[in-house]
């Protein structure tokens, strides 16, 4: 099983009537995200009509930092201002227990 040290917390707020856009973006991320050797888990979530959010989880510290160079937070920071109210929260977390399929 793979370690899971250090995740990411990403919130977003869209903007009135960019919901779908939002959606479609977090779905089609998925794809660049199984790209990444070192991106443990990866989830798009949305927790309200229009609030969003990205949690992934990483080994340590290096494939977090391949992960915010990489394509996603590229590309969700080029569309950041046609998609988004406010500029996306990112936290960095550490992960003190997970359980991951076998």
């Amino acid at each position: 099983m793979a370690d899971v040290n250090v995740g990411l917390w990403v919130r977003m707020e869209a903007k009135p009537g960019k919901e779908g856009d939002v959606e479609e973006f977090l779905k089609g991320g998925l794809a660049l995200v199984n790209e990444e050797p070192d991106t443990n888990t990866w989830f798009g979530v949305r927790l309200g009509s229009s609030t969003f959010g990205i949690f992934d989880t990483f080994p340590g510290e290096s494939g977090r930092d391949a992960h915010l160079s990489g394509r996603v937070a590229e590309a969700l920071m080029a569309n950041a201002p046609d998609l988004f109210s406010e500029e996306p929260s990112i936290e960095k977390l550490d992960v003190l227990a997970s359980k991951l399929p076998n």
